[in-house]
């Protein structure tokens, strides 16, 4: 009998019973599943691992994806009412490899259709070189949306961090740039460039948007109106350093990453190194009062019409200036002799003195790295002279500004900064008492009196005062007939809140132009007369503080 039949008979009540044994069933059974079981047991073992190896994997990419993110972003920056003046955001680049494109004629005819003013010559030029490339960067989201529904695989798309500045060209020079490493290459971006990459706080700056817009608006204008090369402004707060605008044009657009060499680009704010011309008559007339040697009223006689001084002569630029004249009539007819008398009564060593503590002959220290450097000069009998009036002597617009400030707040030391601060430290008194109180009355009348040179500035309500400078431009072996036109106001003169200079770079006369005196008296004057600062400058000054005079008086509770 076949073992794997085995039968057992039994005979009972003539019933025929049989059972077929089955433990080599259960033998065969019982190794199958062991089998399973191991093979189970190392399925298992291996899906385990797999899964660490994944998740290991996933956190370490997301790892790198969180170090590259934090590589790339940089804090954002704000102006002192919290509108964004740069900030990193997140966009999508799209690139396209010619090597998996389906369809080129389909492809290209709705690429035509997405982006109608793209260069399809060199995107075809493209397609034939057979290489990757960038079609379009910084999509927007619609064209995003409708170029991933082509379903083209040769279409790619890369998310990036990226450092964008919402008002164009408005803050150019002053937040500068960055490069394609993140890297900060001018203006705050690189002089804050580690801060910004920590990425801890928002950095809030003391400029405010809409004066800002109104400002570069009026330079514009007027650059066109004058024809002139570039021109600069700053409005500071002259009790605490605070810088409201800062514009030099031409400018740029720091979202185009641009490597800009062209050097009319220049920070004409801070970079730019000029001469100013007789706005340095203001610094020797309070360098005096300073020293206790004259007083407003103290009169010049007989003074001379020209000077000779080495082999140069020194002379009025206007013959009529009469040849008595007080310290005060000095400064508000812009007296060339008289300050060249007030100056070698002062003292080389005295003048110069006061120059450095005003921090306008050697650099000053700033929140960008795009500042001037002074030419340096010798000291002499001459060089007292000529710098007396303001001619033969450099500095920037920024370093003008400052001094300015420091003149007429009482003679307290300040810093000019772009960035916010909740505190600022103690001021330091360098002047005396009564430097101000003197000053600010004659820079009133320079803009109020028939013989002063600003009247086009005399604003309705604002109590602007200043001074012109007009300086002719220095070129090799002298100087040129290009001129460098400038006004330094404040206002108000009677509790000085707000010093404003504008600078415009090689303008000139415009016949076609007219001009409105704001002195309520209606009259109106067509045709730039003289290409000096108090009929270019001023002008503009005057148009900038009928434009921002409702902010500052609103915004920053001033009462005029």
């Amino acid at each position: 009998m076949n073992n794997k039949d085995r039968y057992i008979l039994y005979e009972n009540n003539n019933e025929f019973k049989y059972d077929k044994k089955k433990e080599n069933i259960q033998i065969k059974f019982n190794r199958v599943a062991f089998i399973f079981f191991i093979f189970f047991i190392i399925s298992l073992i291996y899906t385990i691992h797999l899964i660490h190896l994944g998740s290991r994997s996933s956190s370490n990419i997301k790892n790198d994806q969180l170090k590259t993110y934090n590589k790339l972003k940089r804090a954002d920056i704000v102006d002192r009412n919290g509108n964004f003046l740069a900030k990193t955001v997140s966009s999508i680049d799209i690139g396209i490899n010619p090597i998996e494109i389906i369809d080129q004629k389909k492809l290209l005819l709705n690429l035509r259709y997405i982006f109608p003013n793209k260069d399809y010559q060199l995107i075809k030029s493209n397609f034939n070189k057979k290489k990757f490339f960038w079609f379009e960067k910084k999509i927007s989201d619609e064209n995003y949306e409708k170029i991933m529904m082509l379903g083209d695989k040769s279409i790619k798309s890369e998310e990036k961090l990226t450092r964008v500045y919402p008002q164009k060209n408005l803050f150019s020079h002053i937040i500068g740039q960055i490069d394609d490493n993140n890297n900060g290459i001018s203006g705050l971006e690189k002089s804050l460039d580690n801060k910004l990459k920590e990425n801890k706080d928002i950095i809030k700056l003391t400029v405010d948007k809409n004066i800002q817009f109104l400002v570069r608006e009026e330079l514009i204008k007027y650059n066109q109106i004058f024809r002139a090369k570039g021109s600069a402004a700053i409005l500071m707060d002259v009790n605490n350093g605070e810088i409201l605008s800062l514009v030099s044009i031409p400018d740029f657009d720091p979202n185009l990453r641009v490597n800009i060499t062209d050097v009319n680009y220049i920070n004409r704010a801070t970079k730019g190194v000029y001469e100013l011309g007789s706005v340095f008559k203001t610094f020797t007339l309070a360098a005096a009062f300073h020293e206790g040697i004259i007083e407003p009223n103290t009169e010049f006689k007989d003074l001379e019409k020209r000077l000779k001084c080495g082999k140069n002569t020194i002379s009025e630029y206007d013959e009529k200036i009469p040849s008595t004249l007080t310290a005060e009539q000095i400064l508000i007819r812009s007296g060339n002799i008289g300050s060249v008398k007030i100056g070698q009564s002062l003292g080389i060593e005295t003048f110069k003195e006061f120059m450095n503590n005003l921090d306008l002959i050697n650099p000053i220290k700033f929140d960008i790295e795009e500042i001037g450097i002074p030419i340096p000069f010798n000291w002499g009998k001459c060089k007292l002279a000529t710098t007396s009036y303001g001619h033969g002597i450099t500095t920037t617009i920024l370093q003008l500004v400052n001094a300015y400030a420091i003149i007429v707040n009482g003679g307290y030391k300040v810093s000019p900064t772009l960035i916010k601060k909740k505190n600022y430290d103690q001021k330091k008194k360098i002047l005396g008492n009564d430097v101000s109180e003197k000053i600010n009355p004659i820079l009133r009348k320079i803009v109020t009196t028939k013989e002063g040179t600003a009247s086009l500035a005399n604003v309705k309500g604002y109590e602007v005062g200043g001074k012109t400078g007009t300086a002719e431009k220095s070129s090799l072996g002298g100087y040129s007939k290009k001129k460098v036109n400038t006004f330094a106001s404040i206002f108000p003169t009677s509790n000085p809140k707000y010093t404003l200079v504008v600078m415009l770079d090689e303008p000139k006369t415009n016949s076609e132009y007219i001009y409105h005196y704001r002195d309520g008296s209606g009259i109106k004057y067509k045709g730039t007369p003289f290409n000096t600062a108090g009929w270019t400058s001023v002008e503009v000054v005057g148009q900038i503080i009928e434009k921002i005079g409702p902010i500052l008086a609103t915004k920053y509770n001033e009462v005029y």
